[in-house]
Order: structure tokens, then sequence, then C-alpha cells
């Protein structure tokens, strides 16, 4: 059977304990990923993944229903991984290779394309880094994005068009 998020959000009504399981475990692994991509970091990217997901458990009383489960909970995500980034000891994003330093097992470094794209990647403001994560790797909509990024939908086919060309430049060079 399949758990619609009808059910997981009347579960957290309900049942919190029995509603946050079932939706960790119908999300977590997406949100892991997304949250991973933009702080690098295994031990940040559960941190905040962790953090996301008790805020979405204390905060479900404020969730409207005006989108998906999904995409709150990537927005709350999203967030929180902002807050990490802006919480980094300046030096080190300030570093030519603070990717290479957070990396750890997260890349294989045998994949030198991977590798290069995920630094460009990495080498984008964090912002610009969401609405390319969410778009490139997550396969979201526009207008999907652009209530995850609380934006709108032209700034979000801007902010990628931008991420793009940087992107591009980036492995060209």
């Amino acid at each position: 059977m399949k758990t619609t998020d009808h059910h997981i959000i009347t579960l957290m009504r309900t049942d919190p304990e029995r509603g946050c399981r079932l939706m960790m475990s119908a999300y977590m692994e997406r949100i892991y990923w997304h949250v991973r991509r933009m702080v690098v970091s295994h031990c940040d990217a559960q941190d905040v993944t962790q953090e996301a997901f008790i805020r979405a458990y204390r905060s479900i009383d404020n969730f409207k229903g005006d989108s998906a489960l999904s995409t709150w909970l990537y927005r709350i995500a999203t967030n929180e991984a902002l807050r990490c980034i802006e919480r980094r000891n300046p030096d080190l994003v300030a570093m030519d290779d603070s990717f290479d330093a957070l990396a750890d097992e997260y890349v294989d470094y045998e994949q030198a394309v991977q590798v290069k794209l995920q630094r460009a990647v990495h080498s984008l403001p964090p912002r610009q880094q969401a609405v390319f994560n969410l778009r490139y790797f997550d396969r979201m909509e526009y207008d999907e994005i652009a209530r995850v990024c609380d934006s709108s939908v032209a700034a979000v086919k801007s902010n990628y068009h931008i991420a793009k060309e940087k992107i591009t430049k980036y492995l060209n060079a």
C-alpha cells in the first residue's frame, strides 16, 4: 500500500509518533540527499536532515496543504541547509578546495566528471545551489521549486539559467 501525504498528515495529527515515523520513512532518503548535495558533509547532512524533520514534526499544524507534503519538507530542509552553510567557519567556506575538505566519502574521486560537476555546483552561491539541485538532481518543476525557495517562478528560472551558465563555464575551464 502506497502511503499518501494525506494519510501521513492525518496520522501526524492523531498519532504524532507513528505519523512522524511514517513521514520519515517516506521522505528521509530524498531529503537527506537533497541536503547532502548542499552541505556536502555527511555529518552536517545528518544534523540538518534531523533538524528539518524535528521542525516539521513540531509545526505540522502550520501545514496548510497548499502544496505537497514533500514540497513543504524540502522547503524546511533547504532553509536548514542554508542556515548550516551560513554558520560554517568563514575561512572554510572561502577556501577554493572547501568541497574537498567537506566531501568525505560522498564523492568517488575516480569519477573525474562527477567530481568536477560537484565542485562546479559547490562553487555557486547557496541559493543558486539549491535551485540547481532541486531542478537538476531532484527533477522538480519550476513552480514547485519556487514554493520550496519562497520565490517566484521567474526568479527560479533565472537562478537556474545563471547557475547552468556558471557550471558550464566552470566545466569548460
